[in-house]
């Protein structure tokens, strides 16, 4: 798909807005940014790496020939990122902001509401555009394993200066080692395997089941492996 680059999913969704009306989602958007508390519910959500609603006005709809599109209203562009399936994504917008959604989306054209979510997926769905083209720096990367070795990273960098200090004692670096150590041992681990970035569920769940079927034949082969080494070991 087009709109996947490794766990990540790029979406666009672009909807009109009411005839008369839509200048209060203006308005709307200004007291979203007036207070952000609006969208509080989605700052646990880590699998999501930016989400963002742009109101193009009906005489600024981009063209690439001269004769341009004359539109009878205005049009609002939303842009977002995650990583997950596309149900997943929608679920949790729905569940974490429901009051949030509907006030953004407030006079768009023929808006279901966000809950129930069955009508709000329909609604997305008609509305989507897929990208021709999806580029992710780190497709094999979600957004935890990114901030995980960000994490790492910094924790190196100290390290290193604690090192190249020249009153630094062994003893002293072997703590500082130590320490560090504790702090990030969480984020030491393999970037492991998530979700399929995929619009369905049911497709990620196939492939995290096929990874797993893959994981245990590799354990089973290393074990052998290993057993095998230490059976020689022995005899020696």
């Amino acid at each position: 798909m087009s709109n996947v680059a490794g766990k990540a999913y790029g979406m666009i969704v672009i909807t009109p807005l009411a005839k008369r009306l839509g200048w209060t989602n203006k308005w709307v958007f200004r007291f979203g940014r007036s207070f952000p508390r609006t969208l509080a519910g989605l700052i646990g959500l880590k699998f999501i790496h930016f989400a963002r609603w742009v109101i193009i006005p009906k005489d600024a709809w981009p063209t690439l020939c001269e004769d341009k599109e004359k539109l009878d209203r205005d049009t609002m562009l939303f842009l977002s990122n995650f990583n997950g399936t596309w149900d997943q994504y929608i679920d949790a917008f729905s569940d974490g902001i429901p009051t949030g959604l509907d006030l953004f989306w407030y006079k768009n054209a023929r808006y279901p509401g966000s809950v129930p979510i069955t009508p709000f997926k329909d609604y997305i769905r008609a509305n989507q555009i897929n990208c021709d083209f999806y580029y992710n720096a780190t497709p094999g990367a979600a957004y935890r394993d990114i901030v995980s070795a960000l994490r790492v990273k910094r924790a190196l960098l100290e390290l290193q200066e604690v090192y190249r200090d020249p009153d630094t004692s062994s003893e002293e670096f072997a703590h500082a080692y130590r320490t560090k150590l504790k702090h990030i041992q969480n984020d030491l681990t393999t970037q492991g395997f998530s979700p399929v970035a995929s619009i369905s569920t049911d497709v990620a769940e196939e492939h995290r089941q096929q990874f797993n079927a893959l994981q245990n034949t590799f354990n089973e082969a290393w074990l052998k492996q290993y057993n095998t080494g230490e059976d020689d070991n022995a005899k020696h």
